[in-house]
């Protein structure tokens, strides 16, 4: 997936965008303004546990910190219940980057709107754009804490936030070895299988082939830009599925090949009375050309689209390329 594939995405689904080159991430619960805002400020309930000072009231000053690795001082300098909250970053340090204070003088911005018979969350980090380095890892963690952990702590009254050990190993695993993420839900380890088989329900209904039994082969394909064949390796009911990518030819980069040999990865495991959902594409790290579009289209397929198939029973897949062909014109 290159970036002309993922604004295709944007166009169709509306519900990730990147505004001005910020991180920026939105979705919709049935959830009223008002209790959507009391989540976002509880945020030792979907962050860390880790954090030091208020969080909840106009111009608290608090310090979210994992041992020496990142520590991060905000300031809450906008406050409108039921609408809007910015933390701005006073001081920041990294350690795994060249710039330790990349994210200092950044806002963190969550705006609450009402669309329709729904709550929309909108979650900005500007200032946090392509051309930092720790962009990659730190776009795939706010897409892990915003789209799994808040929202579950929106929707079901209980977020994930990590132990910052635990936290830190999956910011690792997800920067430096394999693409992974994962989110919760209040569905059964059954119905999380049969929805993430159903693959022309939230990834592409341009799919050929069989996708719900062991050995099945089949192929994706959006345009000219991405085409893959994966099969299925293994197929373990309620617990494990895996596509291994027998083949891929990716237009927009110069080994066209990088998936080949790569395998993506369905773990599905009981957590607290809840299930967890655990994708890992491995092969797929930032030493290769399409980490990138291949982590945010990946990002967006799982916790977005095959999140919402699980949820309410209705993902957001790419549509048939004649639909597209003819919404153009």
């Amino acid at each position: 997936m290159n970036c002309l594939d993922l604004i295709l995405v944007i166009i169709t689904k509306g519900e990730k965008i990147m505004e001005n080159k910020n991180y920026s991430t939105t979705f919709l619960v049935d959830q009223t303004p008002d209790k959507v805002f009391v989540a976002i400020n509880n945020v030792r309930g979907w962050w860390s546990q880790e954090i030091d000072g208020d969080t909840d009231k106009p111009g608290a000053v608090y310090t979210y910190h994992y041992k020496d690795s990142h520590i991060c001082k905000f300031k809450i300098t906008e406050f409108v219940p039921g609408k809007k909250v910015v933390w701005h970053v006073l001081a920041n340090y990294f350690n795994f980057t060249k710039d330790k204070t990349e994210w200092k003088n950044t806002d963190v911005v969550f705006e609450i709107s009402r669309k329709k018979d729904k709550t929309e969350v909108r979650f900005t980090h500007a200032g946090l754009v392509p051309a930092y380095e720790c962009y990659e890892a730190c776009s795939n963690a706010w897409g892990l804490f915003i789209n799994g952990s808040l929202h579950d702590l929106i929707t079901t009254g209980k977020g994930n936030p990590l132990p910052w050990e635990e936290t830190s190993d999956k910011v690792s695993e997800m920067s430096k070895n394999n693409f992974t993420t994962s989110f919760v839900v209040d569905k059964s380890p059954d119905e999380v299988f049969s929805a993430v088989n159903n693959v022309r329900g939230w990834w592409s209904e341009e799919i050929e082939g069989g996708t719900n039994k062991p050995g099945d082969v089949f192929k994706f394909h959006h345009l000219d830009v991405h085409n893959s064949t994966h099969q299925i390796t293994e197929f373990v009911p309620g617990k494990k599925i895996v596509w291994h990518t027998v083949d891929s030819r990716l237009n927009f980069i110069k080994d066209k090949t990088e998936w080949n040999g790569t395998d993506v990865i369905f773990e599905i495991s009981n957590k607290d009375g809840m299930t967890e959902l655990r994708f890992t594409h491995i092969g797929l790290n930032p030493k290769v050309e399409c980490y990138g579009a291949c982590s945010e289209g990946w990002s967006f397929y799982i916790n977005e689209s095959l999140k919402n198939l699980i949820i309410i029973g209705k993902g957001q897949p790419n549509r048939k390329e004649k639909e597209l062909e003819s919404k153009k014109r």
